[in-house]
């Protein structure tokens, strides 16, 4: 895989449920303890959010409330989701004013990348300079703090961000291809890697791979014999390689897919999923084989309970087209392994599968 070039940005507004409520209390973040969870669920709740001065003492954004040292007096409030996405769409129309939305990714809530490779010229700044110009207005015009990764492509710029940028003042890192050996490489646990999950990671240590370094050292093929297409996609990461474009996140499909969506009645943890999956996966192969299309691509999205709030969706592009249920299966669980939260609480899953293809019958040569 070459390695492409751009001018990567990826924006963290830091703590920002927990920030958005003390923005509209009046409150500082960095010296106010306030955590947001649902008091109603008692002491075993689960935090959405803590603000950057309990971060600062030791407490995990999402932890239960009894798991907060018993000496730390702190204040909770509920939970507002309709509060946070309409301060989620004013930092995204300050996005932009500095780029078109065909360079705008909105990955999360709270996260999004920018290309900026086009605009550096035009606004006569370095991609250091335009990040601070961006992050300053931010605060000017919505309170919030945010944290700023730099990269030549999505995946540097943003464990730049999730890795080195809050140890900088103004809160910017960049990575370029030159710190792989120096900064991605010595990372270990693998879990601090954006895309590998605890459970992931445990799969990955059982095979003696600690490290980004151990796993950048592995044969790819002995990856993906392991871990199917993810395990292609686990090397070329550990490589600091990563050719997505934010242009290509935003062309509408126009090729037809099949999905298939669930909310469950009750929740579900951990490898309880599995049956539910395989269950959505045999009702949509069907529909595949019926219609004699094999499909090329797999997205996987994952709820968690409102309680929470959050999940995930992700796709895998796969190599070779399929309609069977056991190769589908495999790179479900293999997306879920990689983004799932452990013991988080399930409460909806999704799967899609698109770039649907007419199925080729093969012809059985007997001499």
């Amino acid at each position: 895989m070459e390695r492409i070039k751009r001018n990567i940005l990826c924006i963290d507004l830091k703590s920002f449920f927990a920030s958005v409520e003390c923005v509209k209390r009046g409150l500082d973040p960095f010296t106010t303890p306030l955590v947001v969870a649902n008091n109603k669920q008692g002491n075993g709740a689960i935090t959405l959010a803590v603000t950057p001065y309990l971060k600062n003492l030791g407490i995990k954004g999402r932890t239960r409330l009894y798991e907060i040292p018993k000496n730390i007096t702190y204040q909770i409030v509920p939970p507002r989701m309709k509060l946070y996405l309409e301060k989620s769409k004013e930092v995204v129309k300050i996005y932009a004013d500095f780029v078109s939305f065909e360079d705008l990714h909105i990955y999360s809530i709270d996260e999004c990348f920018l290309d900026v490779t086009d605009y550096l010229h035009y606004y006569q700044l370095t991609e250091e300079e335009l990040a601070v110009k961006i992050l300053q207005t931010i605060e000017t015009k919505t309170g919030l703090t945010a944290t700023c990764g730099i990269g030549p492509n999505m995946l540097l710029a943003k464990l730049a961000m999730d890795i080195d940028a809050k140890k900088y003042k103004n809160g910017i890192a960049k990575w370029t291809y030159e710190d792989i050996e120096t900064k991605l490489w010595p990372i270990t646990p693998l879990s601090k890697i954006w895309g590998i999950g605890s459970r992931l990671e445990k799969r990955l240590n059982n095979l003696g791979i600690y490290s980004m370094g151990d796993l950048a050292k592995q044969n790819p093929l002995f990856l993906k014999k392991k871990f199917g297409v993810i395990g292609e996609e686990l090397w070329e990461h550990s490589n600091g390689l990563d050719n997505s474009l934010i242009k290509d996140f935003n062309k509408t499909p126009i090729e037809k897919s099949f999905s298939h969506s669930q909310v469950l009645f009750i929740n579900y943890y951990n490898e309880e999923i599995y049956l539910i999956l395989k269950e959505m996966l045999e009702l949509l192969t069907t529909r595949l084989r019926s219609q004699k299309k094999e499909t090329a691509l797999l997205s996987l999205g994952i709820s968690y309970s409102k309680e929470i709030g959050g999940g995930f969706h992700h796709s895998l592009k796969i190599t070779e087209p399929t309609d069977q249920t056991n190769e589908l299966f495999a790179i479900c669980v293999n997306l879920f392994d990689k983004f799932y939260e452990e013991n988080m609480p399930i409460r909806k899953v999704s799967i899609a599968l698109g770039r649907l293809t007419e199925k080729q019958g093969i012809q059985l040569n007997l001499f």
